[in-house]
């Protein structure tokens, strides 16, 4: 919770812009040895490790093992924009992870120690948030073992580029693009500047196919470069493929540029190997808060899929229509197998989604599992052409809300920030979830940052249980004559700029009644919650004695493992934390020396080896937290 309602609203508005082996061996005692070799555990987006060394009997005894810094960090009067969101993947017996400013780091998975590092120097002109999520790893089965390159670990940047270096030196490979890097700016138009357009997420391997989407800056102007999503081929960096989310009957373009201003996929890709199926979860057209001028509503804010051979779309399901409110599809599909009462098993996907929903579709088809109905939602305020109704689930039971918030809504430590909320929350414009932008302020909850974001959600398939992190933040902001092609929302090429109005209290909370943030256990045969606990205290963010245990505004995720725990920081205070998966249950919390807005990993290299948690500590700049460049590994005595 930040100190000053001034400094919340400035965090609030910069948020808002803001064939694989599965790693698993089994030990002639029966355990498993679990590795982490891709951004989410394997393709399906898990996030589940089989290890069960760190049991929640033990888990307190955790203790640091070692510690790496990135060296990537802000000089004093710097840019103030980094954001250490990364998780390491365990390769090769190594472990690569990049800093916010794409340093590649190979590290030695039981000391820390550094093997190699390669500096990729992207320029960031442009960019809001300087962030890099993870790296990914590919293995030529045609290449001879130990020649250089056979082994490749790939990265995209800030600044569109993609990056294959080689695993055992971190060179560039040569035969790949120019000089060991494909420029992605490559057929896209005009770009103003460098770091308006880039790569945020680790690409996703299929096969010999390196697939990335783009990071657009939202909120920026009408003409942008256009979402395509591209496979590379893995040893050339040749277009396999490319697929831009413009309507079906969109005219083909000039063939020389991708279509303009299209939905982007920012988030990372899952994949079904075996169905030949990729999962994008999909951005909003430009612009946001504003509807476009072009027809690219059809796959935005949606799931689609593609056959990966091909890159042509199979199906598509769209979780918000004609978006204004910048409601993206935030976070990696997650891919299970559903349990039905009866006992069928059918292959499903869960995806998160910035209003707090979670729509469980079945994956070969994308038809609901669990019911989803229309609701009528405003379409007043400023613009036309709105949808009338969106769609919402009716399980699983997860939910931001589906009414207005009222005055009874309203929060306050005391007495006298409760009435002065209750008094500015009274004047917004309120049609509930989806308000449109009015002239005059409005509602906006939730806010952009969701929700859930692109911390997502993890699965533990032996107890059946889907564990998800959320926030619940109220907002308020308004459409203003344009003033310029200045700040966070300029909207360049419409009438308007985006202001956001001050929803926090006196004291610099939320107006809102927490938990501001959540941690919840969902069973996923019937949908149901099996538990719900706040996320985070107020500590290391606001002053004593305010301090409670109120959940806090988070952003990172969780994992799961076989021993029962689930694992996460995220949140703004400085903890990281293990929770027992059945009950919700807080087993273990340590302090870190900078929040860990990112998502943890495990692995354990051999039967006789000890098992580590892994996270980077760095903060993020649009918290306006402690930063730091921190990787920390937690192992028993």
């Amino acid at each position: 919770m930040p100190k000053t309602g001034n400094r919340c609203l400035a965090v609030l508005a910069l948020l808002l812009l803001c064939a694989c082996d599965d790693g698993k061996r089994h030990d002639t005692r029966g355990g498993v040895v679990d590795g982490w070799p891709v951004w989410g555990h394997t393709q399906s987006g898990q996030r589940y490790s089989a290890n069960t060394q760190i049991t929640p009997e033990n888990v307190k005894d955790l203790k640091v093992a070692w510690t790496y810094r990135t060296g990537d960090l802000d000089p004093p009067g710097g840019t103030k924009r980094l954001a250490f969101e990364a998780t390491p993947i365990l390769v090769n017996n190594t472990l690569y992870l990049c800093s916010p400013r794409s340093r590649i780091a190979a590290l030695d998975p039981v000391t820390g120690k550094e093997k190699w590092m390669r500096d990729l120097k992207p320029d960031t002109d442009g960019s809001t948030v300087i962030v890099c999520r993870g790296v990914s790893y590919w293995k030529d089965a045609q290449a001879q073992a130990g020649t250089m390159c056979s082994q490749r670990i790939f990265a995209g940047t800030i600044d569109g580029k993609m990056w294959a270096l080689d695993a055992d030196t971190g060179k560039p490979c040569a035969d790949f693009g120019k000089g060991g890097r494909v420029d992605l700016h490559d057929n896209l138009g005009f770009i103003e500047k460098p770091g308006l357009y880039g790569v945020s997420s680790a690409p996703t391997i299929v096969g010999d196919k390196v697939i990335t989407g783009s990071k657009i800056i939202d909120f920026h102007h009408v003409d942008m470069p256009g979402g395509v999503v591209r496979a590379l081929d893995a040893r050339s960096g040749a277009v396999v493929w490319a697929f831009t989310a413009a309507s079906p009957n969109a005219p083909p373009g000039d063939g020389k540029t991708y279509p303009r201003s299209t939905p982007n996929v920012w988030a990372p890709m899952s994949v079904d190997v075996g169905r030949k199926l990729i999962y994008l979860p999909t951005g909003t057209p430009q612009i946001d808060a504003v509807l476009g001028k072009g027809d690219w509503d059809y796959y935005g804010s949606a799931v689609v899929a593609l056959n990966t051979d091909t890159g042509a779309p199979v199906w598509r399901y769209q979780f918000v229509r004609k978006d204004i409110w910048d409601y993206d599809t935030p976070a990696q599909p997650l891919l299970f197998d559903y349990k039905s009462p009866d006992g069928k098993s059918i292959p499903a996907l869960a995806q998160a989604t910035k209003m707090g929903y979670i729509f469980v579709l079945n994956r070969q088809t994308g038809a609901p599992i669990f019911p989803v109905k229309d609701i009528p939602v405003s379409t007043a305020g400023v613009q036309k052409g709105l949808s009338p109704t969106q769609p919402f689930p009716l399980l699983p039971e997860h939910q931001i809300t589906t009414t207005r918030l009222t005055e009874k809504d309203m929060f306050g430590f005391a007495l006298i920030d409760k009435w002065d909320c209750q008094r500015r929350f009274s004047k917004l414009k309120n049609d509930g979830i989806f308000t449109p932008f009015y002239g005059e302020s409005s509602v906006d909850y939730p806010v952009s940052i969701g929700g859930m974001d692109w911390g997502g959600l993890t699965y533990d398939p032996r107890r059946n249980i889907l564990v998800v992190n959320s926030n619940s933040i109220l907002g308020a902001h308004h459409l203003s004559p344009h003033a310029g092609p200045e700040g966070y929302s300029p909207l360049i090429g419409t009438p308007f700029s985006q202001v956001y109005d001050n929803m926090m209290s006196i004291f610099g909370a939320p107006c809102n009644a927490p938990p501001w943030g959540k941690l919840a256990g969902i069973d996923m045969t019937s949908g149901k919650k099996v538990w719900e606990v706040p996320l985070g205290t107020s500590r290391d963010e606001a002053p004593w004695p305010l301090w409670f245990n109120t959940g806090v505004p988070n952003q990172g995720g969780a994992i799961t493992t076989a021993s029962g725990l689930t694992f996460i920081a995220a949140t703004t205070d400085r903890y990281f934390r293990a929770f027992a998966t059945e009950t919700g249950k807080e087993l273990w919390r340590v302090s870190l020396p900078a929040a860990g807005q990112s998502m943890p990993m495990t692995y354990r290299l051999d039967a006789s080896g000890k098992q580590y948690v892994v996270l980077a500590a760095g903060g993020h700049s649009a918290l306006r937290n402690k930063q730091g460049d921190y990787v920390i590994a937690y192992a028993l005595p």
